[in-house]
């Protein structure tokens, strides 16, 4: 028998006293971690005061029920306690740095964009005038290719600490080139080898600054496309040589006193990645009122069979969701596995940390919001600890915060290596390479080979049982 008297299945997180008897809203309590895993309890102020004095609290584990309406109908959520266990076990990490003088003639370079044709560490790199350049970071050797210019938008205010600011994306064949204005409107996709501007792009103007501009190129079925945000709820992919659109559909908007289009989608698109074989893209998007929602849908049949896949396709699958938190880590390991960053289901109670989701399998529990209807796909895992920025090699998972970067191990959780004072902002998959441009130089880390836990990754998702979570 429960402490709260039910014969039913246990929550799993234990609840103090006084808020699991507490009748009357509210009672103010919070998430207090005991420094052991993942593991927490729900403690009244009162027991928290008394946990952080030294003081002996009792919690007691509750049905799942009685947990929701201690924390929802008679309490009130005031933030996290405590600390997560953040794993940490001593291995090699052989990541040797090497500075590489990229050219001074280009001025300052504002964002650069790994070329993947040939897996070699070559580059295009944006200047703060709106030059693009291709850079062989082996070589130093480096061309002039076209001049961006975008449209300005002097109006733009920033929403909490988005800036606006140019964003470069470059075509893994390295024939286009892309700059958008990040929380803005505007953008433009560009042929390289005649200069001309394919495609200009506006993403339109609802809620923009509160997003990255969602672009992204992607090669499907032997041909490069571009992917990019067409309204606040609508994505497209169109041809990059051509800018002839492939996802022509009908309109979706409507107005007082008319019928919802069949295929409306109340979701505000985010920033946009492909994983590793261009399978399935992810939309780090969010849905009124603020939640975060990350979804994800396969690539080949939204271009071949189905123009709606974005919208409501059968292979597009919300991932978690977050009260007011999007627009942060994500990475994919491979064409099913992604990895979240932040643990929580409120910006209130986020701790740094990982969660690893496998999208090809379906979890417990289903969507709530009718813009991502259907189940949870199944979470694997969650760790404390990872920051920043993600990245992966399919093997491990890296966090660049501003303290440095950390490896860590995606199956149980642990950081296996850490070097101060490297903040990358960009991986190069072809050369394995993590770069950060600091003034005029590009700091490279080269991922070397040896040792990876990709042999334990496959028998882990063989053998490990899914952890059920709370939604």
């Amino acid at each position: 028998m429960l402490a709260c008297g039910h014969d039913r299945e246990p929550s799993g997180t234990p609840v103090c006293v006084h808020l699991r008897t507490c009748r009357q809203p509210w009672l103010s309590y919070v998430r207090w971690y005991t420094g052991f895993a993942m593991d927490s309890e729900l403690l009244c102020n009162s027991c928290a005061h008394e946990r952080e004095t030294g003081r002996p609290v009792t919690s007691d584990v509750v049905c799942q029920e009685c947990l929701e309406h201690a924390a929802t109908a008679v309490g009130r959520f005031m933030g996290v306690r405590g600390k997560p266990e953040i794993r940490s076990r001593c291995e090699a990490f052989d990541l040797p740095l090497e500075n590489t003088a990229l050219p001074r003639e280009l001025g300052k370079i504002v964002d650069v964009s790994p070329i993947l044709r040939d897996g070699r560490s070559h580059w295009l790199l944006l200047a703060e005038d709106g030059l693009i350049a291709r850079f062989d970071a082996d070589t130093c050797e480096w061309n002039r290719l076209v001049r961006a210019t975008l449209p300005s938008e002097p109006d733009h205010e920033p929403w909490r600490d988005r800036i606006l600011k140019p964003r470069l994306h470059a075509a893994p064949n390295g024939d286009f080139a892309a700059i958008v204005n990040d929380y803005g409107y505007y953008g433009q996709v560009i042929d390289l080898r005649s200069g001309r501007v394919t495609l200009s792009l506006y993403g339109g103007d609802d809620n923009a600054e509160t997003v990255p501009f969602s672009f992204t190129f992607a090669h499907v079925k032997g041909r490069t496309v571009a992917i990019h945000r067409t309204d606040w709820n609508r994505l497209d992919v169109s041809d990059p040589l051509t800018g002839t659109l492939l996802t022509d559909r009908n309109p979706t908007s409507w107005g007082p006193g008319e019928d919802r289009p069949i295929h409306d989608l109340d979701y505000f698109h985010g920033a946009i990645q492909i994983s590793p074989n261009s399978v399935r893209i992810v939309d780090d998007g969010w849905v009124w009122h603020p939640v975060g929602v990350p979804a994800t849908w396969k690539l080949e049949p939204w271009i071949s069979d189905n123009v709606w896949e974005s919208e409501d396709g059968p292979s597009r699958k919300a991932i978690c969701a977050r009260h007011y938190y999007w627009d942060h880590a994500l990475t994919w390991l491979d064409d099913s596995r992604i990895v979240i960053g932040g643990i929580g289901d409120d910006d209130q109670d986020m701790i740094e940390g990982a969660r690893i989701f496998d999208v090809s399998l379906t979890g417990d529990g289903e969507v709530r919001w009718r813009a991502v209807d259907g189940p949870w796909p199944c979470e694997l895992t969650a760790f404390a600890g990872p920051a920043g920025s993600f990245f992966s090699d399919g093997h491990w998972l890296f966090s660049s915060d501003p303290s440095g970067l950390s490896r860590w191990d995606v199956i149980d959780g642990a950081r296996t290596g850490y070097l101060q004072g490297f903040e990358p902002t960009h991986y190069h998959p072809g050369a394995r390479e993590l770069v950060q441009v600091v003034d005029d130089t590009l700091v490279r880390g080269a991922i070397n080979g040896g040792e990876t836990p990709g042999a334990r990754n496959n028998i882990a998702r063989r053998s490990k049982q899914p952890e059920r979570r709370d939604q």
